[in-house]
């Protein structure tokens, strides 16, 4: 009799924990991280801002929470105004709470489809200087990487960096939504720390891809951080004892970015099948309302 196999491709947030994980969680080492005094998230979160290559870094509950945060952070000002890709995760799935709950005003680029916007278009998106009597006054710039509306799409470190330039030059900052950061890093073959140097800010989120049960992690400088803290604890993310969630964090990052390139392959293998049924599908003249492709 065959065995039925299930596989479930909903995302990978649907990934449960490991054993390593659960029992790093149960042998943590914790206290009250509100007073930053919990030992295991001081710890991963000094590994995650090295790792980064900026100063420092927070967790926090959720990759949304990790761009509001950020986002609020830079654009300090309401009435403030931030450059984005008119098909990103910040601009169409959370919640609009960047305009919501901090007055900040979006400004959006079209978006290619390889997750970029073009050069020129962002820098027309930037508003005069001396406008502020009519205009928001332009502030941020903001990234994905990868890219989830396009595919997954990689941006590299020359065009990050092109951004970066546009940034500083006109006393901007600028954030990488890198919740799938180490997949870039992987399919790139480019350091992690390289491909985010330009940014003020990154978000990388450890309960996707990297298959912790819950929380992100945004890294910046010392001044960012010691800002998205009073924010993170203004929106309720400010948790006890944190390190119980940190230390599945940790073992996320430590065993499993190196299991990436593998998951890019069998995801690469299932493209493939799902093409070639699709093509047979279509190829196919099935005598039936609802033909059985298991027979294929």
């Amino acid at each position: 009799m065959a065995t039925k196999v299930v596989v479930d491709l909903r995302s990978d947030t649907v990934t449960k924990p490991s054993e390593a994980m659960r029992a790093s969680m149960a042998a943590a080492d914790v206290d009250d991280d509100v007073r930053g005094a919990d030992p295991t998230a001081r710890r991963f979160q000094e590994e995650m801002a090295a790792l980064m290559g900026k100063e420092a870094a927070l967790f926090v509950p959720s990759g949304t929470m990790g761009n509001l945060v950020s986002v609020l952070a830079h654009c300090d000002v309401r009435g403030s105004e931030v450059i984005l890709g008119d098909d990103s995760h910040i601009h169409l799935y959370e919640n609009g709470g960047i305009s919501t709950l901090g007055g900040v005003h979006p400004k959006t680029v079209r978006n290619n489809s390889d997750g970029t916007m073009d050069i020129d278009s962002i820098v027309a998106a930037i508003r005069p200087p001396g406008g502020g009597l009519y205009y928001p006054t332009t502030r941020l710039i903001c990234l994905e990487n990868t890219h989830g509306n396009s595919g997954g799409k990689c941006l590299s470190a020359e065009y990050t960096e092109k951004v970066g330039e546009i940034a500083k030059s006109h006393g901007l900052k600028l954030h990488i939504d890198g919740a799938r950061i180490f997949n870039a890093s992987v399919a790139l073959g480019v350091p992690v720390d390289r491909l985010v140097r330009a940014a003020d800010s990154v978000s990388v989120c450890i309960s996707k891809g990297l298959g912790a049960p819950v929380g992100s992690v945004i890294v910046g400088s010392k001044a960012f951080i010691d800002k998205a803290k009073i924010l993170r604890k203004t929106l309720g993310g400010g948790m006890r004892q944190v390190g119980v969630l940190c230390a599945a964090a940790h073992v996320a990052v430590r065993d499993n970015v190196g299991k990436l390139a593998d998951d890019h392959r069998k995801a690469k293998a299932l493209a493939g099948i799902f093409f070639l049924l699709k093509k047979l599908r279509s190829e196919l003249v099935i005598p039936c309302s609802r033909p059985d492709f298991s027979l294929l």
